[in-house]
């Protein structure tokens, strides 16, 4: 079984019933955007973790179940926010333009 969509990051490897996995792709004009960060957020707005994008505009977290939001801090650009509900055994896609 693989949650992850077509052209995303694979999940092969990771066992998705036991985790709640959040990942996506950061995109400026239908680029990838590398080099950006991605901050995972808890409910109350408080900083949990932060990742780079890869090269391809890739990040990946592995979160409590629960609502989260991520934001975005990319060269040239505001920051964006998005919400994102983390289950576990779900691997949420989010495709986030800056």
């Amino acid at each position: 079984m693989c949650g992850a969509t077509t052209g995303g990051l694979s999940v092969e490897g990771i066992d998705v019933t036991k985790e709640a996995v959040v990942q996506g792709v950061v995109l400026r004009g239908g680029e990838a955007v590398g080099g950006a960060y991605v901050r995972l957020l808890d409910s109350g707005g408080e900083f949990t973790a932060e990742v780079p994008t890869s090269a391809t505009g890739h990040f990946r977290f592995f979160a409590a179940p629960g609502s989260w939001t991520l934001r975005v801090l990319a060269p040239g650009a505001e920051s964006v926010d998005r919400a994102v509900v983390a289950e576990q055994g779900v691997v949420a896609e989010v495709e986030i333009g800056v």
